[in-house]
């Protein structure tokens, strides 16, 4: 059979399945909840049900079995910040200018003005509430936050009608909490002063005063000494709203269950976006947790987190709420050993695979960078223990539930694609391509089996964290092209076997920069998978 008449029965047969499924879409029901629970630095490899052994994750496997799980799907971007922004906006944050890796005293990098998806969550009816991790800024640009004032804008000013928070990371200062824009605990007469240029007179530094700290830095966290652990920045006052880090997932666990209550009586819908910090830099898990892994303090704290999980599901179960939830659990990025501190991530990994079958992890343009955990549970609607092999990107969410809540209405995201069927599982087809984006403008392209990295990309090859601990290297002349399917590895560059497809995958590139993705972008590279 000729290549061109392949290619039009698969278009033939999508195609129908997509006529069928959008007459099964219009009778589908409105979850009375929609839950996302996101994950820090969690690597494909990190959980059982995609391979992990000596971190036991009995929670996350649960829903896995309950629902469907993603082999190809990707945050946009290897670092946290910028896949954040691309969640909320459903637009790649190599757009958008300011969209690295933020500090903590960093102004809000979302326009107030555009449509965001919990704005357009909240415009079907559903209440919408974000806790846990922001570091998508705070306050306006070139105004210095007061941190003894109600911060505006804060997520309260993008689309979340209550938020719990913490400003930036646990690494950063302030190491306080915000509800709806104010510190919580805050004493007025101690107020709180942040500087990330120099220390405050007087206070101590990791630096210089290491008898202080219960947790050695390894590289860069060595300023403000808050908890016994150093950080980066400077923090002076605000002693009463001080965090204590082992606390910190009890904490915004607590506050989410206390939520689902509140809407559960209330009988509103909800969109719940639960933001884990548990895995990310500095690692403490609390007491009860401390060798729950084989895999010393990195698999505690993704224990922890499993918990999270459990606490979470738990309180859908005792509302009756779980059957109409649809409920999502992904990672910002691929996983990260050393990040700053010396808590003996890379001695304890021992045999563990936090990026599963991939290379590499956080910060990469490869594979272990952004292709990551994604589970959807919904028991009135997806069938249980599926697993798909569709290509999606974290920020499809957007256009897809928009889709879901809207049948027919024209996609409001710039970026985010409708693959509704595939995050339902109706659909083993998802988008055609993907833009993977390691930091900076720093850009590869996916397509079916192959991914192609631009000449002069660079390429971070390890897991462990600073550059100095990993291997830099960049695409070579040419670029640089893998068979994902064969390689998943990415070992084996076959670029000067197939320069016909660099060619194409370079220009499509080279096309999405220059503009928007659009429902136009169909089917015009099937003959690549061939």
């Amino acid at each position: 059979m000729q290549l061109t008449s392949v290619i039009s029965l698969l278009m033939l047969f999508t195609n129908i399945a997509f006529l069928s499924f959008a007459k099964e879409k219009a009778n589908l029901p409105k979850p009375k909840a929609i839950v996302l629970i996101y994950a820090d630095d969690l690597g494909y490899g990190d959980v059982g049900c995609y391979g992990a052994k000596g971190i036991p994750t009995p929670s996350i496997n649960k829903l896995a079995k309950q629902g469907l799980s993603f082999t190809n799907a990707y945050s946009t971007t290897s670092v946290c910040t910028p896949s954040r922004y691309a969640l909320m906006t459903g637009e790649y944050p190599w757009r958008q200018k300011g969209t690295g890796i933020l500090p903590g005293d960093a102004a809000l990098i979302i326009d107030t003005n555009r449509t965001t998806l919990p704005k357009m969550l909240q415009s079907h009816g559903y209440k919408t509430y974000m806790i846990g991790k922001w570091h998508l800024g705070l306050g306006r640009q070139g105004e210095k936050i007061n941190w003894n004032k109600t911060i505006s804008p804060c997520p309260n000013q993008i689309g979340f009608d209550e938020s719990f928070i913490f400003a930036a990371t646990g690494d950063r200062v302030p190491c306080v909490l915000l509800e709806n824009g104010n510190v919580l605990n805050l004493d007025p007469n101690d107020p709180i002063e942040i500087s990330y240029q120099k220390n405050f007179p007087g206070l101590p530094n990791g630096k210089d005063n290491k008898d202080l700290l219960k947790m050695m830095w390894s590289h860069g966290h060595n300023q403000a000494v808050i908890n016994g652990i150093g950080r980066i920045g400077f923090m002076k006052g605000g002693k009463s709203a001080l965090w204590v880090d082992e606390d910190n997932a009890d904490v915004i666990t607590k506050k989410a269950i206390e939520y689902i209550d509140k809407s559960a009586s209330a009988k509103e819908p909800f969109f719940l976006m639960f933001a884990a910090h548990d895995i990310h830099v500095p690692r403490t898990p609390h007491q009860r947790f401390v060798g729950a892994s084989k895999c010393g303090i990195r698999g505690d704290v993704t224990v922890q987190f499993d918990d999270c999980v459990r606490r979470i599901t738990k309180a859908l179960d005792k509302h009756g709420l779980t059957k109409d939830t649809l409920l999502i659990l992904s990672s910002d990025n691929g996983p990260v050993l050393d990040d700053g501190y010396q808590d003996f991530a890379v001695r304890d990994n021992a045999s563990h695979k936090p990026a599963g079958p991939f290379r590499a992890g956080k910060y990469s343009i490869l594979e272990g960078g952004t292709r990551i955990p994604f589970i959807v549970r919904w028991p009135a609607v997806i069938k249980p223990g599926q697993s798909s092999t569709a290509l999606i990107n974290q920020m499809d969410l957007a256009a897809s539930l928009e889709q879901l809540l809207s049948p027919g209405v024209s996609n409001s995201f710039k970026d985010s694609q409708n693959v509704l069927p595939a995050i339902l599982g109706k659909s083993q087809h998802g988008r055609e391509y993907h833009v993977i984006n390691s930091t900076g403008k720093s850009l590869a392209i996916r397509h079916g089996k192959w991914k192609y990295i631009p000449e002069g990309v660079v390429i971070r090859d390890g897991i462990n964290g600073g550059s100095f601990q990993v291997k830099i290297t960049k695409s070579p002349k040419g670029g640089s092209l893998f068979n994902l399917k064969d390689d998943p590895k990415e070992l084996h560059n076959v670029a000067k076997k197939h320069p016909d497809i660099c060619k194409k995958l370079e220009a499509k590139l080279n096309e999405i920069r220059r503009r928007p993705q659009s429902a136009a972008d169909t089917r015009d590279l099937l003959p690549l998978d061939d």
